[in-house]
């Protein structure tokens, strides 16, 4: 081999080696598309984070209810929402209490989630973060009396020795209102006793007081059955129950036929007039709104059907009394459960609602965004070839005016500059076809400041290719 073969071979080689290395061009620009899809998926984690913030958590499976003492109507209430609530995997723990009064208190304290409060009853502080959830049922307030003969005004009690129920139930606040109606207040001659339940039925029937308030929150049906057949025992009649109805707006007079407690004894023997405040389930305001469905549907299925004191479907309802109805419970009321809550079970239900509001952000934002990116992404790589097209024509611009030898070399020096900022730039295979057209009308635009084919020329040529 001659020496000049054999250095025109070691010219060649090192360009072979790198021609042969050659990687060919990705057809995507994983750059354009990172930087197009960055903005999409940002903004779409926004909208998901900013919609989490106002999605509730899953629901807590246990919960707490103040009731009243074991045996009193307040408590086997709550022992029936117990059942109903363990049937969708909640556990409701049941706080025994003295009553209306002391539910309240635990409840205002945080001590429990929710209680049954008689209407009437309130609480100097506290109680901002109280809602109700309903009015459940009415609870009468029945006053026992020993005397010759009937009476038909509590002011008759005066001096008398009487069992007003314990500190803390509502049988002792509703108690004490209605005497201090009457004129009857603690300090004088009229005896009060902090007895309720059995303790005050036992007294009574045993001739150690005169009169008895009895009430649900801290009296169960067997206590009320005992005194009614108890010999010289008598049940108030409130003959005045339109004016105690005005005056106390908490208060719901109705009417006790011959016969209703015992149709064998005819106990009472005649129709009585009654008074009633009725009874709310309060709870804080952060309760669940799921929860809130299931207690409401809870006091459907417990209060629902008709009783002694109630018509079929007269409970629950939404009347507020002294604390303002939950958003969610008046909600329930309205249109009932949701339909994941209607038709799967509770914990399945609570995580589909929550799930779906989380799709909302997927739905509006990401998908159509998605769709989006493409032409975004066109538009990114194509604007870097675009761009050049105006330099292009600034150039062809100014070879309309007379150049100088030197004004020429300056344009072409320009151009050279385009050229190589279009071959150097990183353009996908995919977008390959308007990078070369670009080079083509580069190429006619030098060949008219060199003086080379014509512009028709150079249009055939490129039709022709």
């Amino acid at each position: 081999m001659t020496d000049d073969a054999h250095s025109k071979r070691v010219r060649i080689e090192p360009v072979r080696r790198r021609l042969l290395g050659l990687r060919p061009v990705s057809l995507v620009s994983w750059r354009d598309a990172f930087a197009t899809l960055t903005p999409i998926v940002l903004i779409s984690a926004a909208a998901i984070f900013f919609t989490l913030h106002f999605v509730r958590p899953a629901p807590p499976m246990h919960l707490s209810i103040a009731s009243g003492p074991p045996g009193s109507a307040f408590h086997m209430v709550a022992e029936r929402y117990h059942k109903i609530l363990e049937r969708n995997g909640i556990d409701l723990q049941v706080v025994d209490s003295h009553g209306s009064a002391d539910n309240l208190d635990l409840l205002a304290t945080h001590k429990v989630d929710i209680a049954l409060v008689q209407s009437g009853v309130t609480r100097q502080g506290g109680t901002d973060d109280i809602v109700s959830l309903g009015t459940m049922f009415r609870q009468p307030v029945l006053v026992f009396y020993r005397a010759p003969q009937p009476i038909t005004r509590l002011s008759e009690l005066a001096g008398k020795r009487i069992a007003v129920g314990s500190d803390g139930s509502g049988t002792h606040v509703l108690a004490l209102t209605l005497l201090d109606g009457n004129g009857i207040e603690p300090g004088g001659k009229t005896t009060f006793l902090d007895l309720e339940g059995k303790a005050a039925a036992d007294a009574l029937i045993a001739h150690k007081i005169d009169a008895a308030f009895v009430s649900g929150d801290s009296a169960g049906l067997r206590i009320i059955g005992d005194l009614l057949h108890s010999d010289g025992v008598r049940l108030f009649d409130f003959v005045q129950g339109e004016a105690y109805e005005r005056r106390y707006r908490y208060l719901n007079r109705f009417e006790l036929p011959p016969g209703a407690f015992d149709l064998g004894a005819n106990l009472p023997d005649h129709r009585i007039t009654m008074l009633a405040p009725t009874v709310e389930l309060l709870a804080h305001s952060d309760l669940h709104p799921a929860l809130s469905d299931l207690l409401v549907e809870a006091a459907q299925d417990v209060h629902g059907r008709g009783s002694l004191m109630q018509n079929p479907g007269e409970f629950p309802h939404a009347i507020e009394h002294d604390y303002p109805m939950s958003e969610d419970a008046a909600r329930y009321y309205k249109s009932g459960k949701s339909l994941a809550y209607r038709y799967l079970p509770f914990w399945l239900a609570s995580l589909v609602s929550r799930a779906a509001v989380v799709l909302v952000p997927i739905i509006v934002v990401l998908i159509p965004g998605l769709r989006f990116a493409p032409y975004l992404y066109g538009w990114r790589i194509r604007r870097r070839i675009y761009k050049h097209y105006g330099e292009l024509m600034a150039l062809e611009r100014a070879m309309l005016e007379p150049l100088t030898p030197e004004q020429r070399a300056e344009l072409l020096q320009r151009l050279d500059r385009i050229e190589k900022s279009v071959v150097s730039m990183k353009t996908p295979g995919a977008f390959a076809d308007q990078a070369y057209i670009l080079r083509r009308h580069i190429r006619f635009v030098r060949d008219g400041l060199e003086g080379g084919p014509s512009a028709s020329t150079m249009d055939e040529d490129i039709i022709m290719r």
